[in-house]
């Protein structure tokens, strides 16, 4: 869905983690799309937040939330300074993730005390104004409008 995403990618993960595990090259990968005019978003968690540190507490794995945080981060950094491409921290989809592609959604409601690779996965298609697929991206969109920028005096990926 990444490689066929035209206007939008958002990734609206607690860490996102897993996308740097999965998709080979992703960093390359976001940079030609935001070259080709594609928006590119990730929505991720505060890694030192008060909220993150409940929620290793609830998940209680070795791999922390935290961490996994980082690992995002991490690769976000290399990738940066390249417009078109934003990061910013919300602590609003603590258990929600939501992955958008243009008109093709990825929504994974998260359940206590697991881990997301545990937690069924929806995938949505835009087909109508104001339904399924609007409602989860207007909530992301709020979330966006809330959050604070990973990068402190930047916004769309231009330092």
């Amino acid at each position: 869905m990444i490689t066929k995403a035209e206007r939008e990618l958002t990734f609206a993960g607690y860490t996102n983690y897993f996308l740097w595990l999965e998709q080979a090259r992703l960093g390359s990968a976001l940079k030609r799309k935001a070259a080709q005019g594609c928006r590119v978003r990730f929505l991720l968690g505060d890694p030192d937040s008060e909220l993150t540190r409940s929620r290793e507490q609830d998940e209680d794995v070795a791999l922390t939330l935290s961490t996994r945080i980082r690992v995002t981060l991490s690769e976000l950094e290399k990738i940066r300074s390249w417009p078109g491409i934003d990061a910013r921290y919300s602590d609003g989809h603590t258990h929600l993730s939501v992955f958008r592609f243009d008109d093709d959604m990825i929504v994974t409601p998260l359940l206590t005390h697991r881990v997301g690779h545990d937690a069924p996965t929806l995938h949505l298609r835009r087909h109508q104004d104001d339904g399924m697929f609007d409602r989860f991206a207007s909530h992301v969109e709020e979330l966006w409008t809330r959050g604070t920028p990973v990068w402190e005096g930047e916004a769309d990926g231009q330092a």
